[in-house]
């Protein structure tokens, strides 16, 4: 009997079975960390439901670990490549193939891009609301996947609440669909919510019916700088007790500000030592925008006064804010959550554990619903660094899990849970809690093979 490598290849054509070396690094890992590095035995780049059900089913029969992939951009390990697994790329499967303008409803597959379904909607007058940093290159499979949230989240909610129906190829390689074509349904257990966020481990998403909002005809964005960082958090709870929903609140501390001036050659650490973006959006954006200047000139920001370019730009540079630099050992962004009301309490906190463990930290939050993006990080010269300064890092990050959880937060908002932060999940969910998924898992999976190791 040959290799799982050779039976796709001649199920599926050398073109979509990749086997050279490079190929199969750029498929080991995504953009987190790496806890394990493991080279997959192919990778397989899929075109159709046929092409997934076929790979699956091949692997299935020779018990081969499969890890589906979208666009690779994810940073918490959930597409890390497992020994001699088979890597499933969905990119090639990126057709968006309806758009029904009055049910508000767009059907894709996986690998469809996020901007390109947002660009396609707009000219009916509707975007996809979820909008991760990464949208401009991640897949909507992945943000099916991983329960993408982004900047709009606050008033548009997560991945979870755009996706009305999904394709999914399980592990037996057979085909189901979940869901409704409808905004509401309740007829049986949900297994649409299952599926979203569970990432690759219950099954393999081949296409998407999802929810599209109005495309907001008016836009107001709003800069405010302070001068510190606690100060501007506690600016997002006086917004939220005047009772405006901004589509988007988004919080840079000076750290953040310091590193956008040195990339783009502004000067934003001049202004102050923290800056909160906010974005009204529909027709009453205009009143929500005066109330928010109100509000946070009020506690002390420097506002300003009418929409402008400036501010817009300001968003801009928000979004591509992650990326400008790769996770690794030295250098860890994180993604927690804690109630809006603790905001303050934890950005003093992560401040004093950077002081205490000598670590250098900066920070970006969604803050209208409480998550942040810390990045802790210690220098090196020519890639050195001694032990004892890994170990404060690592001190340190294990130490701001603890404390968002203590102020009944969560290991991650936004990223999922993937490889690398499966170090802290008993920390949040109780045995009991996790064997429940872990039965959940064998389910829809009894031989272990889909994205082992990640998730639970």
């Amino acid at each position: 009997m040959g290799s799982i490598a050779d039976e796709l290849t001649s199920i599926l054509g050398p073109g979509k079975v990749l086997r050279d070396e490079a190929t199969l690094a750029v498929y080991a890992v995504d953009q987190a960390p790496v806890v394990d590095y493991r080279l997959p035995a192919a990778v397989v780049l899929a075109e159709s439901i046929d092409d997934v059900q076929a790979t699956v089913k091949a692997c299935a029969a020779r018990n081969v670990p499969l890890v589906p992939r979208g666009a690779g951009t994810g940073v918490s390990g959930g597409a890390h490549a497992s020994d001699g697994c088979i890597v499933l790329g969905l990119e090639r499967m990126n057709r968006i193939l309806k758009i029904n303008a009055d049910d508000e409803t767009a059907v894709v597959e996986p690998g469809v891009i996020n901007a390109d379904l947002n660009d396609a909607a707009a000219a009916h007058g509707l975007m996809f609301a979820p909008d991760p940093a990464s949208f401009r290159i991640s897949t909507i499979g992945g943000n099916v996947a991983t329960n993408a949230g982004g900047l709009r989240c606050a008033k548009y909610g997560v991945t979870r609440d755009s996706v009305l129906a999904l394709d999914v190829v399980l592990a037996d390689g057979s085909l189901l669909h979940t869901g409704h074509q409808t905004f509401k349904g309740v007829a049986g257990y949900d297994l649409t919510g299952l599926f979203v966020g569970s990432e690759g481990t219950l099954g393999i998403v081949v296409g998407a019916t999802v929810r599209l909002k109005y495309l907001p005809r008016e836009v107001h964005t709003i800069a405010a700088f302070y001068p510190d960082f606690r100060q501007a958090a506690a600016g997002v709870l006086a917004v939220g007790k005047a009772r405006v929903q901004p589509a988007i609140m988004e919080l840079l501390d000076g750290g953040s500000l310091a590193q956008l001036d040195e990339l783009h050659g502004s000067d934003l650490a001049s202004r102050g030592a923290a800056l909160l973006l906010v974005q009204t959006d529909g027709f009453g954006a205009a009143a929500e925008a005066d109330v928010v200047r109100k509000v946070l000139a009020a506690g002390g920001a420097v506002v300003t006064t009418e929409t402008s370019a400036e501010a817009e730009q300001l968003v801009e540079l928000r979004r591509n804010s992650r990326g400008v630099e790769v996770d690794d050992e030295y250098r860890v962004g994180e993604d927690v959550a804690v109630p809006r009301s603790r905001l303050v309490d934890y950005v003093a906190a992560l401040e004093a554990l950077a002081e205490v463990h000598d670590v250098s930290l900066k920070v970006v939050a969604h803050a209208g619903d409480g998550n942040l993006h810390p990045t802790f990080w210690i220098d090196r010269v020519n890639d050195v660094v001694d032990a004892g300064a890994l170990r404060r890092l690592n001190t340190a990050l294990d130490a701001s899990i603890v404390a968002a959880l203590e102020m009944g937060g969560t290991i991650t908002g936004e990223h999922g849970v993937g490889q690398y932060k499966l170090r802290w999940l008993g920390l949040e969910q109780p045995e009991p809690l996790r064997q429940l998924q872990r039965r959940v898992k064998d389910l829809f999976d009894p031989s272990g093979i889909l994205n082992p190791g990640k998730a639970i």
